[in-house]
């Protein structure tokens, strides 16, 4: 397996009859997806999303893609193709489109629909391309087939791009659901027919290459959604993905068949299950879905809702229920249903919803104490499936952290695939692939691009260690009034201390720590305000850490009497 080194330079120009590729996200962690593809100077980009923010990113709402590689050929772009519409693969186009409008942005109906509503907020209208399965359209120099695979969101796509250099098979998000919902399989005879021809590369969904077997059905959990719904005394609110129609088709056909109604709760749950009952993806029984306002009328044991929060968000409906910030107060003989998975590092949020809801008297069924969730992503048993009809040449594993890449890399190389030609690859590291070789050569910037509020990358890696350092330490300004022809102090400086423990005398030791500070300076000839607020800093930073081994911000105010 030939692994990134940190040692890379920036990246050779590509060799003609060259395909290069370049992940900008996706690999490392999951979310924020996107891979550019370049052949013959033109660009295609596949997928385009945004990463959510840990606790060690304090006050970010979402990470973009780094664009830099790319700001400055954005007319060579020929296309974004999408390939399905979950947020880690969407949610940054509105920001890509800001930098170049008119840019064809590609992909199935549903995908397209959640697209449009998400450019209708940043007051965009883009120019879409829309396909489905079967078929085939070109974008410059890539050639593009697009392929039916099963998701946990319907109307996934995976690309075959071919190009002079080779074809690239990118699987996108996918598993191999042999009974889905809508009845609409991976094409595992398209996945060999494309094998047939010969696939140059293969870009394959690592997040679940370490479970061992098959993913099971999402007809599977029809049972457990089902006994909820027959044996809850009261009402019955669901909490799942926004954007997992299939599972919320399951819940509304239990309820149905138990005679409750069902209300949606939530922004985002209103407007995307809105599209997708226009659509025709969701199917609702006449009858079924009524107002909030309507369903307060009924028996609690009549009472469904469907909301938002599976995640442990802070401003979802499910955790402002659990925090009693919600005008549905959950209380004793409710019972919650999370349908939905824990993303890695939300672990603990989901924990204090469910503590939330318990105290108030609810019962909460989740993953781990029934069968009301399956992933969405094909396990170890389905990735060898596609290696074994496939047959790449090459081998990249895409969508996952490093733990994720490595298991699939694993995988490939158990089938048959040559060691040297699986390529583990980092953000922003330069694949590739000349005479149906591919290989690492360089390496692009790919930073973190910070959404705060209305800003975008002005926070900064810098910004968030402050920010982590007020939240953890505290802040402790410090204004001295110098007299400006001796450098001394005029009188007692003024100490303003927030979330640092202290009281009115904590402060007392370190004034001659100041006062011999500026004394030094003084004889040194250093008389520069600035100068003289770090000399400061440093020397109150120093002794805090001496003292109360604490190391908060300190922000140093000088002021010339």
């Amino acid at each position: 397996m030939s692994h990134p080194h940190p040692e890379l330079k920036a990246a050779p120009p590509l060799p003609d009859g060259g395909l290069r590729v370049v992940a900008l996200g996706g690999l490392g962690e999951i979310g924020r997806n996107m891979t550019v593809f370049e052949y013959a100077g033109k660009l295609l980009i596949v997928d385009c999303g945004v990463l959510f923010p840990e606790e060690t990113q304090p006050g970010v709402d979402v990470i973009l893609p780094d664009f830099t590689s790319i700001r400055e050929r954005l007319d060579d772009v020929m296309a974004v193709v999408l390939t399905h519409g979950h947020e880690d693969h969407i949610g940054a186009v509105p920001y890509l489109l800001r930098e170049r409008s008119d840019i064809p942005v590609v992909g199935s109906k549903l995908t397209l629909a959640f697209l449009e509503a998400k450019l209708k907020e940043h007051g965009i209208r883009p120019r879409t391309v829309r396909v489905r399965e079967g078929d085939r359209r070109g974008f410059g120099p890539f050639d593009c087939e697009f392929v039916a695979v099963n998701h946990s969101i319907p109307d996934s796509l995976a690309v075959a791009i071919r190009t002079g250099a080779g074809m690239v098979l990118h699987t996108g998000d996918f598993k191999m659901d042999q009974f889905p919902l809508d009845e609409r399989i991976t094409d595992l005879r398209a996945f060999a027919r494309l094998g047939e021809e010969g696939v140059d590369l293969f870009l394959t969904d690592s997040t679940n290459a370490e479970v061992p077997g098959f993913t099971t059905s999402e007809r599977d959990l029809n049972p457990a959604i089902e006994q909820v719904m027959r044996t809850a005394p009261r009402r019955v609110i669901v909490s799942s993905f926004a954007s997992h129609v299939h599972r919320i088709q399951q819940v509304l056909d239990a309820a149905h068949q138990h005679g409750r109604k069902v209300a949606f709760v939530g922004r985002s749950m209103v407007r995307n299950m809105g599209i997708a009952r226009e659509l025709g993806y969701l199917k609702v029984p006449s009858g079924l879905v009524v107002s909030l306002r309507e369903l307060e009328k009924l028996p609690d044991h009549k009472i469904t809702l469907v909301c938002t929060g599976s995640q442990g968000e802070p401003m979802a409906a499910l955790s402002r229920m659990a925090n009693r910030d919600h005008m549905i107060r959950i209380g004793k003989g409710d019972t919650v249903l999370l349908a939905s998975s824990l993303i890695p590092g939300n672990e603990n949020a989901i924990y204090r919803v469910i503590n939330g809801l318990t105290r108030w008297g609810a019962h909460v069924v989740h993953k781990g104490n029934a069968k009301v969730h399956v992933s969405g992503h094909a396990s170890a048993g389905e990735l060898v499936y596609c290696y074994n009809i496939v047959k790449p040449r090459n081998v990249m594993p895409v969508h996952g952290e490093w733990r994720h890449l490595r298991a699939n890399g694993d995988l490939a190389i158990r089938t048959g695939v040559d060691p040297d030609r699986v390529v583990i690859a980092e953000d922003g590291v330069v694949v590739d692939l000349v005479d149906g070789r591919a290989s690492i050569t360089g390496k692009v910037p790919a930073g973190n691009v910070y959404v705060d509020g209305m800003t975008v990358g002005g926070a900064t890696e810098a910004s968030l260690k402050d920010r982590v350092t007020l939240a953890e330490e505290g802040v402790v300004t410090v204004v001295a009034i110098v007299d400006a022809d001796t450098g001394a102090l005029a009188e007692a400086p003024d100490f303003l201390a927030r979330g640092f423990v202290h009281d009115d005398t904590t402060f007392e030791p370190v004034i001659p720590v100041i006062e011999k500070t500026l004394a030094t300076a003084a004889e040194e000839g250093v008389g520069d305000a600035h100068q003289l607020e770090q000399l400061i800093a440093r020397a109150v930073a120093n002794w805090a850490f001496r003292t109360y081994r604490r190391k908060p911000l300190i922000i140093p105010v000088i002021i010339d009497a």
